[in-house]
């Protein structure tokens, strides 16, 4: 055990330094590049492309303001950067003595039996003064550690406020986006319902007048109907997501809302500049919250290694003391105390290197902790870059196809119209062309969530 601490207290002995190991960033387990290439362009940097510039649609942009401003998990993350900066406040002064002004006045009797005269004694006693009361000589750190600790962990909670920040912001882009995307299925599910209906009645009107057979009926019918479930479906859907919007900003929508885009229409700001992996270091809130909490288990070894090592702490005071109110400013009555002391730990049943070994297993814990946080932060990125390099391809096909089940769609009714074809090829068509159209919008979907993913995954917001 001498051996281990007697570097620790030569160090603090000569430097009067803090015994906390000197802090080194940890090598980051992840490739130099990400899979799918760095994507390097010209664009607006992440440090400084806020959310209001990257989402262009106003409408977007007032729900996410009114989310930052109500929700209540924003909220909580900001008071909790309040209270760990005020527990840094506290820590601070530590270092810094603590002058008090004091003042006694004691009257007492001591009865005869305990005095020399054999007679009681009543005493008067007044004093004023200045005093420092139990302040600690940092030889070894102790105090500085804890302020360094506490420090980092104020510097953790406010990137983990700003991570809270991200993610709020892209989880309701997203959750609109979602919303905006069930509106427009619904929108097609009822054109189309409206379409089977007409359908429907004309093949009606075609059996009672003995044109179209029972089967063209039934199929018709049939058709209005799986429509019908469909849109219901979709319905419950959409508000199932206008729910979750609500909630995730913290207060009903108001009605006077700036108009909004379509999904095709969203103007979100698609030339991100990638970079590097190592760039997320430095942008992602989630991983400098991590290296913080790091940097704070660093520094509360160096609190359990100064256990190890005498504390010693000054109390001291000065002023004027007299036996009558009326003597304290006289000449002579100056009095002072100065009361050095000293606690040198001998035996602690192993509790000190326990505590020590206790620290060091944490930073290692939190070394984990901070290497994890950059791997999962160079997934987020790697994913949403492999969406992003196929997702132009799926919307021009699926758009293709929507343009090519139309054009299905309209010969079936001609031909159908003609008496070529039976209603059934109509039917194909029109389940062709609804399946076509929502694939659309399922794409659309996901190529601006995908967007909103890797503006958050980078730092963004």
């Amino acid at each position: 055990m001498l051996k281990s601490i007697t570097p620790f207290l030569a160090t603090a002995l000569l430097t009067g330094c803090s015994l906390a190991p000197r802090y080194e960033q940890p090598i980051a387990p992840v490739a130099a590049t990400y899979p799918t290439g760095s994507d390097r362009v010209d664009g607006p940097s992440i440090d400084t492309l806020t959310w209001s510039e990257f989402f262009g649609d106003a409408r977007l942009r007032a729900v996410i303001q009114l989310a930052l401003d109500h929700n209540t998990d924003l909220q909580v993350a900001a008071l909790r950067v309040e209270r760990v900066r005020a527990l840094y406040n506290i820590q601070r002064t530590a270092l810094i003595p603590t002058l008090n002004a004091t003042g006694d006045a004691v009257r007492q009797r001591t009865p005869g039996d305990l005095n020399s005269t054999g007679a009681p004694v009543t005493t008067s006693s007044y004093q004023v003064g200045l005093e420092i009361p139990s302040y600690e000589l940092d030889f070894f750190g102790r105090v500085a550690s804890l302020r360094d600790q506490v420090l980092q962990q104020y510097l953790a909670s406010e990137e983990a406020a700003r991570s809270a920040r991200i993610s709020l912001v892209s989880a309701v882009a997203r959750q609109y986006l979602a919303a905006l995307a069930l509106d427009e299925q619904f929108a097609l599910a009822r054109q189309t319902f409206a379409s089977a209906d007409r359908a429907y009645d004309l093949n009606r009107q075609s059996f009672e007048a003995g044109v179209a057979s029972e089967l063209d009926l039934a199929t018709a019918e049939a058709q209005r109907e799986a429509v019908r479930a469909t849109l219901a479906a979709i319905e419950a859907q959409r508000d199932q997501a206008h729910n979750a919007l609500t909630l995730l900003v913290g207060t009903t929508l108001p009605t006077d809302l700036p108009p909004g885009g379509s999904l095709a229409t969203q103007n979100l700001i698609a030339d991100l500049p990638v970079g590097l992996p190592a760039d997320l270091l430095t942008h992602r809130p989630d991983i400098l919250a991590a290296e913080h909490v790091l940097q704070a288990a660093n520094a509360n070894i160096g609190v359990a290694r100064a256990a190890f090592f005498p504390s010693i702490k000054l109390t001291a005071s000065g002023g004027t003391a007299s036996a009558d109110l009326s003597g304290l400013f006289e000449s002579g009555s100056g009095a002072w105390r100065f009361a050095p002391s000293i606690t040198v730990p001998i035996f602690a049943a192993g509790a000190n290197k326990a505590r020590l070994e206790v620290a060091e297993i944490e930073t290692r814990i939190e070394v984990a902790n901070y290497q994890r946080a950059i791997q999962t932060a160079f997934r987020e990125v790697a994913d949403t870059l492999a969406v992003r390099r196929s997702i132009a391809v799926q919307i021009a096909a699926q758009s293709a196809r929507v343009a090519a089940a139309q054009r299905r769609f309209d010969l079936s009714t001609q031909r159908f119209d003609a008496g070529v074809d039976s209603y059934l090829t109509v039917l194909l068509a029109q389940q062709e062309l609804f399946g076509a159209q929502q694939a659309l919008i399922q794409a659309r979907l996901t190529e601006s969530t995908n967007l909103t993913a890797l503006y958050a995954a980078l730092g963004g917001g």
